[in-house]
This record gives C-alpha cells, sequence and structure tokens, in this order.
C-alpha cells in the first residue's frame, strides 16, 4: 500500500515537473518571438534568423530548467545529452556551422556561390546542409560542416555586376593594336556585356602559335556568365574574320612551311616611291632610291611609343610610310611638327652622326623606312652632287626647327653651309665629294 502511494507520488512530482518545464519553454519561445521578430513582418528578422532563434530557445530552457529550476529531469538527462553528443557528432559539427554560417552570412538565399568546385545558386540554408541550384538546374546539397573548411566564393558580393574573363587567341602576325580594337568592336556588339564599368583588352601571353588576349567585361547577372562568353566569343570571331586577322589554328605535330620574308619585293617598292616625294632624294634614280629601300629596314612602332629620344646617339634617318608621328621638344613637351605620310625626320644624325634633336613619337601605328648611315655613305660615294644638294634641304629644316627651340629657351649653334658639308664628309668618310 506504501509502495503504490510512493509511486503514486512520483508521478504527480515528474507530471509537475514537466508541467514547469512546458511553461519555461512556453514562456522563453514566447520571448524570444517578441524581441527578434517583430509584429509588422511575418518572417524572422535579419539579424535572427530562424536557426538562431531555436538555439537560443534552447539554451535558455536548458539554462532556467537545470539551475533555476533544478530539475532533476533536466539534470539526469545532461549525462545522456552527452553520450547522444559523441554517436553524433557530424550532425553537431553540421549543425554549428550551420549556426556559424546564420550569424556571420558570407551568402544569402539567392546569391551565386562557389565552394571549392562546387557552384551554384544558394536556395535554402537549414540546421544540417545548404542547398544549391546548379547552373543546370540540378539541386547540390552541400554538408554545413564542408562549407566551413572550404573557402567561400560569393558572386554576388560586394557589388551585384560580375566580371568574367575571355581569352582570345590571334595571330602573331597582327599588330595588337588592331587586334584590340576588332574585339572592342565585337564587345559593342554584345548587349550582355555591360558598357561600365569599361570592357578591358590585354594581351595576356605570348603562345606557341598566337598572342593571345584576354578580354574582361561586366555582367549584370552571374547566372549567364555562359551565355554571355558564348555571345562575346561569337562576335570575336565574326569581328576578326571581317578584319582578315586569323586565330591560329592549335599546333599539335611539326611541319615546315616556307615562310614568307618580312621585307618583300613590293615592300622595298612602295618605300622606293614614297623616297622619290622626300625631298633629299629627289635626285636620285629609280634604280638608287630602290637600292636604298632595300638596304633599310622597315619596323613597326606601336601608338605611343617613341621613335627616336631626343639627346640620343643615333646614325639614321626615317621616312613614315604609314601613320603619322608627333615631333616634341623635351623636357618641355612642346610639339613642334606632326609628320604625315611620306615625311621624314632624323637626318641631322644620319648626316653628322649629332645626338637626336627632338623626341618623335607614333601618332597610331606607324611604319617607317629606317636609312642606316652606311647605306648612305655608299649612295654619296656615287654621287658627288648629293651632298650639296641635301645641305640646302636641311638649312631649310633646321631654320623651322630653330625658331621651335629659341620660343623653348633652347639655343643651339647655327653652322654656315660650308661647316656643315665639312661635317657631313668627316662623319661620313668621304675623302672626295
Amino acid at each position: 500500500m506504501q509502495l503504490a502511494v510512493r509511486q503514486g507520488i512520483g508521478d504527480l512530482e515528474i507530471l509537475a515537473a514537466l508541467s514547469r518545464l512546458a511553461l519555461v519553454l512556453a514562456v522563453v519561445n514566447a520571448l524570444v518571438a517578441v524581441i527578434a521578430n517583430p509584429w509588422r513582418s511575418d518572417r524572422p528578422s535579419e539579424r535572427f534568423p530562424a536557426i538562431v532563434q531555436d538555439v537560443t530557445v534552447v539554451v535558455m530552457f536548458g539554462v532556467i530548467g537545470t539551475v533555476l529550476l533544478r530539475e532533476q529531469l533536466l539534470t539526469t538527462s545532461a549525462v545522456g545529452a552527452v553520450v547522444v553528443g559523441f554517436a553524433l557528432q557530424d550532425t553537431l559539427g553540421n549543425f554549428i556551422a550551420g549556426l556559424a554560417i546564420q550569424i556571420e552570412k558570407p551568402f544569402r538565399v539567392g546569391q551565386w556561390v562557389q565552394f571549392g568546385d562546387r557552384e551554384g545558386q544558394v536556395q535554402e540554408i537549414t540546421w544540417r546542409a545548404t542547398k544549391l541550384r546548379t547552373k543546370a538546374g540540378q539541386f547540390l546539397i552541400v554538408p554545413n560542416s564542408l562549407i566551413s573548411k572550404e573557402p567561400v566564393l560569393n558572386f554576388s558580393e560586394p557589388i551585384v555586376p560580375t566580371r568574367v574573363d575571355v581569352e582570345v587567341p590571334a595571330s602573331a602576325a597582327t599588330p595588337p593594336n588592331e587586334v584590340k580594337r576588332a574585339i572592342r568592336e565585337a564587345l559593342s556588339n554584345s548587349p550582355l556585356a555591360m558598357k561600365a564599368p569599361e570592357p578591358q583588352v590585354v594581351i595576356n601571353a605570348f603562345g606557341a602559335s598566337s598572342v593571345d588576349y584576354l578580354v574582361q567585361f561586366w555582367i549584370e547577372d552571374y547566372s549567364i556568365d555562359r551565355q554571355a562568353r558564348d555571345q562575346v566569343r561569337s562576335n570575336v570571331w565574326y569581328t576578326l574574320r571581317r578584319h582578315n586577322i586569323e586565330i591560329p589554328y592549335p599546333i599539335q605535330v611539326q611541319f615546315e612551311r616556307d615562310e614568307a620574308p618580312l621585307l618583300t619585293e613590293q615592300h622595298v617598292k612602295s618605300a622606293a616611291e614614297y623616297l622619290a616625294a622626300v625631298d633629299l632624294f629627289s635626285t636620285l634614280t629609280t634604280e638608287q632610291r630602290l637600292a636604298l629601300a632595300s638596304a633599310g629596314s622597315q619596323p613597326l612602332f606601336a601608338a605611343g611609343e617613341a621613335i627616336v629620344r631626343q639627346d640620343a646617339e643615333g646614325d639614321s634617318m626615317f621616312v613614315v610610310l604609314a601613320g603619322q608621328v608627333r615631333v616634341v621638344l623635351e623636357p618641355s613637351g612642346q610639339e613642334v611638327a606632326v609628320i604625315p605620310t611620306g615625311g621624314f625626320f632624323g637626318e641631322m644624325s644620319l648626316l653628322t652622326g649629332d645626338r637626336r634633336t627632338a623626341t618623335v613619337r607614333a601618332v597610331g601605328d606607324v611604319t617607317v623606312l629606317e636609312i642606316a648611315a652606311r647605306n648612305f655613305r655608299e649612295l654619296a660615294l656615287a654621287n658627288p652632287n648629293l651632298l650639296d644638294h641635301i645641305s640646302t634641304v636641311v638649312a631649310a629644316r633646321r631654320t623651322g626647327l630653330q625658331s621651335a627651340r629659341d620660343a623653348a629657351a633652347l639655343v643651339p649653334a647655327p653652322e654656315a653651309k660650308r661647316n656643315f658639308l665639312a661635317r657631313v664628309r668627316q662623319f661620313l668618310t668621304l675623302t672626295s665629294a
């Protein structure tokens, strides 16, 4: 009889303890809900997501039940919780990692992210895992504990526009500035490539059979990066084809071919025609101009490059075959002249070995014919009257440069024609003229 009474009292105590714990749980849950969720909102706040609220409720419930109410039921169950914790290490690891993700918010639902080699749009963040939707339309479930160990790349922060890269190979025979202009034209015809921030086109590497360009442009949504790359690549192909710029085939095997010379007979003939229009060489015969053009080189300079620099040593002159150049006095930067196609410069260094009197830069891509002093010496020996003709032309040109130098407070000493011819003969080692 006494045993039954004691058992009944024990059951009543357990029921009372459970009632008190249920009341504590309800109060704690209501308190957290009121603090974390404004009444005007029907969803958890950004600062206290659902998983954080649940953990707060559990912790407060455990502390009040065990420490304040001193319920034996929770105290006894704590031992069991330790045992269960060891058995559920992976699950608890995912839970703690998920809690950290919710608090730190390295990414949010709807953003495009990458964990290692896993990429997708965040659809849901749970206690155990994060659910991604890949670009193939599949769901990828990544455990939170794995995410906590991997670098997280968020394509949607800190700004929504995302930069993507496209590599474009082009023929090494085509000047880089021409290729870059063609690629920019292709980008302007690609609606998915944003105009601002401005796209960039740079040389990435010199490949085995091509010059490799890196095209960097921005898109509004990372989810369309493949479509944007496809659009840009397609437009680049058509644009390069229109401009006769070759996209080289990959070289897989070794083969031999006849290389076209850089300086063809047509190049020489064209340069000789330009020499005919140059005052210095107007008295030469066609054969002599062809010989002079054949002996010279035809280097190519990019826009902004210095063909010659002021005060630098030199023993050659240049004839502009394509493009135009700017003549600038240093250090003032004063522009003396713009020399178009068919013009020439550097004759003083050719004739007397003087240092360069000005800096000459290419305005756009420029091709010049460079005539060396050694080749001109042979021509002067064969034409005794050539030096007298040249001295007259040079004197007229130096008058214009003298005025510009005086304006820039640079005062060179003028020379008489007689002294000038003497210097030319001495530099070219002409014993007779």
